[in-house]
């Protein structure tokens, strides 16, 4: 069975750092990502990552602050997020896909997700 596990969300100031883990198991994917949805929002993009970790992508709110990796040994994908911002609370969810291409930002793109975890950042 495919399951995405995230953890390493909580509370944090602005300014501060967390560190998110998304685990993935029962098989691997050429590409992992994240995506983050606020109430009252849709869900937006946040990065994207390929096997070889060469490829990256990231959405423009978060380009210079957030870093994705993984580690295929693990099967696991990382979302390090520095200088974080009140605008950056959400849910963040981690999917995966097989596929990376020009629609690697677009949700329906992904074939699998996690439950998400909870990222609150306080002014």
């Amino acid at each position: 069975q495919v399951q995405l596990v995230e953890s390493g969300g909580g509370l944090v100031q602005a300014g501060g750092s967390l560190r998110l883990s998304c685990a993935a198991s029962g098989r691997t994917f050429y590409t992992m990502g994240w995506f983050r949805q606020a109430p009252g929002k849709e869900r937006e993009f946040v990065a994207a990552i390929n096997w070889s970790t060469t490829g990256t992508y990231y959405g423009d709110s978060v380009k210079g602050r957030f870093t994705v990796s993984r580690n295929n040994v693990r099967n696991t994908a990382y979302l390090q997020m520095n200088s974080l911002e009140p605008e950056d609370t959400a849910v963040y969810y981690c999917g995966a896909t097989h596929s990376w291409g020009t629609e690697i930002d677009r949700g329906q793109e992904y074939d699998y997700w996690g439950q998400g975890t909870q990222v609150t950042v306080s002014s």
